[in-house]
Formats: C-alpha cells, sequence, structure tokens
C-alpha cells in the first residue's frame, strides 16, 4: 500500500485512468493510430517545455503566471529578428532566449531581493510582457510581410530554422519540437538531480528560513529557478513561432495554466519542497492524452476547459488528502 501513497503512483494511476478513457472512447480506432501519438507529442510539447520551467519554481514554493506572455515577447521577437531584420538564426536564438531569461531573473530578483510574492511579481511580469510583445509588433503579427519605406509589402521567405524546428523526423514519425521538449526535460533534471541549485530548491521549499540559517544561498538559487523557468518559456516561445510560421503578440495567452496543470497534476507539491521533472513528463502525458481523446471525440473547447479545471482542483485535493 505505500507504492500508491508515492507521488509517481497516483500519477500513474492518472496517466493510466485517461488511457483506459481513451481505449473506451477511440472514436472509431482513431485512438489506436500512431499518428494521434504522434501529434499529441507535438502539441503538448510547447506546454511541457514550459512545464518544465513551472516545475524548478513550484519546488522552491513559488509560481510563475508570466511564462505565456514571455511566450508571446519571444515569439515576436524571434520572427522580429529572423524574418523582418534577417538575421542569422545562430544569432537571433541566443538574444531571444537571453531575453527570456532576463524576464524570470527580473521576477526573480522582485521575489528574492524586494520580498514580493511570486504570485504579484509574476503578474506584473504577465502583463508587462504581455504589453511589450504588443507595442514591439505594433499590436499586429509579425510575418513574412515586410513593409518597405515606400509603405508597400514585400513578401519574404520563411528563414530555414522555421521549417527545421517545425519538421519531423525519422520518416515523420517524431516531431522536432518533441525532441526540444526532452532536451528540456533533460536539462531541467540534470539541474534538479545531479546540481547543488537544484539541493538548494528543494531545500528553500521545504523551508526557506531553515536553508537560510544553514548557509543556503537563498537569492541566487531563486534568481537561478526563475531564469531558468524564463529561459524555458523562450524556448517555447521560439517554437511556437516556427510552428504558427509567425510572430503572434497573442500566443502563449493562458498556457501558463495548462503549465501549472502539468505539473500539479504530475504530483509536484504547490508548497514546495517536493516534486520532480519525471512527475511532470507523466502530467504532460495526462494532459495531452485528455485533450486528444476530447478532440478526436468531438468534445467543444469549452467542456475541455472546464473539465480541465475540475482535474486540477481534484489534484490538488489529492494532494492534501495524501497529507493528512
Amino acid at each position: 500500500m505505500k507504492f500508491f501513497k508515492k507521488p509517481e503512483a497516483r500519477a500513474l494511476i492518472a496517466l493510466a485512468f485517461v488511457l483506459i478513457i481513451g481505449f473506451a472512447f477511440n472514436a472509431d480506432g482513431a485512438f489506436f493510430k500512431w499518428t494521434t501519438h504522434r501529434d499529441m507529442l507535438r502539441y503538448i510539447s510547447v506546454f511541457a517545455i514550459l512545464g518544465c520551467g513551472m516545475t524548478l519554481v513550484i519546488i522552491t514554493a513559488g509560481i510563475d503566471l508570466s511564462v505565456g506572455s514571455v511566450v508571446g515577447l519571444t515569439a515576436v521577437l524571434f520572427s522580429l529578428f529572423s524574418i523582418q531584420y534577417g538575421w542569422s538564426a545562430w544569432l537571433v536564438i541566443p538574444v531571444v532566449l537571453l531575453a527570456g531569461m532576463a524576464c524570470g531573473m527580473v521576477s526573480g530578483t522582485l521575489i528574492s531581493k524586494w520580498g514580493m510574492q511570486p504570485f504579484i511579481a509574476t503578474l506584473a511580469m504577465m502583463v508587462f510582457a504581455r504589453g511589450t510583445a504588443k507595442w514591439i509588433s505594433g499590436g499586429k503579427k509579425v510575418s513574412t510581410a515586410v513593409m518597405q519605406s515606400d509603405g508597400s509589402y514585400k513578401y519574404v521567405d520563411v528563414p530555414a530554422i522555421y521549417n527545421f524546428i517545425s519538421a519531423k523526423i525519422l520518416h515523420n514519425n517524431i516531431a522536432i519540437v518533441t525532441i526540444i521538449f526532452l532536451v528540456c526535460a533533460l536539462v531541467a533534471y540534470i539541474v534538479l538531480s545531479k546540481l547543488r541549485w537544484g539541493r538548494y530548491m528543494f531545500a528553500i521549499g521545504g523551508n526557506e528560513e531553515a536553508s537560510r540559517l544553514s548557509g543556503v544561498p537563498v537569492v541566487a538559487t531563486k534568481l537561478i529557478a526563475y531564469g531558468l523557468c524564463g529561459l524555458f518559456a523562450a524556448v517555447a516561445g521560439i517554437c511556437q513561432a516556427a510552428q504558427e510560421q509567425q510572430g503572434d503578440p497573442e500566443s502563449g495567452m493562458s498556457y501558463e495554466l495548462t503549465a501549472i496543470a502539468i505539473v500539479v497534476i504530475g504530483g509536484t507539491s504547490l508548497a514546495g519542497g517536493r516534486g520532480g521533472i519525471g512527475l511532470t513528463i507523466i502530467g504532460a502525458l495526462t494532459i495531452g492524452y485528455l485533450e486528444k481523446i476530447l478532440s478526436i471525440n468531438a468534445v467543444g473547447e469549452a467542456y475541455r476547459l472546464m473539465l480541465t479545471g475540475i482535474i486540477i482542483a481534484a489534484a490538488v485535493l489529492f494532494q492534501k488528502t495524501r497529507k493528512k
């Protein structure tokens, strides 16, 4: 019975339950086709990348509501620099990643140095990043239509990096964006499991004051957690722009909610101090399969959102029940 008290077991049970629903409501066999699973993995990858960063900050007993807006901002920046300005991918990608990390570091500074609540600090960043995305883009999508000096538009080709990121490999069986998600998951796993900064994150989430008195660099650790969260959001923004073939300032709207859902359903505690990337991967698969099953069975978006909300509430209550 001890096995079923572990968060890994509970997360796997939730995933198994969703898969059973898929077997029962398979939409005339559509659920059993590999293309359904491949498309599910591609769909959930951007959210799961955000989930990797969200896991880091939630383990420190924090939260980051700005990741969806950072996706929109970095998608705009990526498209603006690569399409409109014609910068090389080798220059654009590092610049955009630094921009995303900077957003996370600003939130981390407000939280760790100035004592602002994570909810308030990241809410402020959420609004600021979305406004910046709309200001930079003029409220329009940044596409291959480039305005000339005389006011006319010239259409340019989509940069090769867009086609590469949005492509599929291994005979169209695996999407590149899914590979990118796995790389992000590996990086987050190494940070949490192999580096001392990961141990510091768990310690801070367990008891911040005790960690500070024990010599843990709380400020630096939180800056790293939020900085990496912003970095992962920038990766997600690049992937989003590549798949849409443009930079939309509205991209990433409410993505933070799905990222939080992935982490919570996976079993990482919102109270901090417990969790892991393995749980986040399970949570991503659970949300991805749930969304795909509802999609192939033609369930409306309104019902999907309602069901996701119920599942998040149930997952949190499940965690509280386990503590008692």
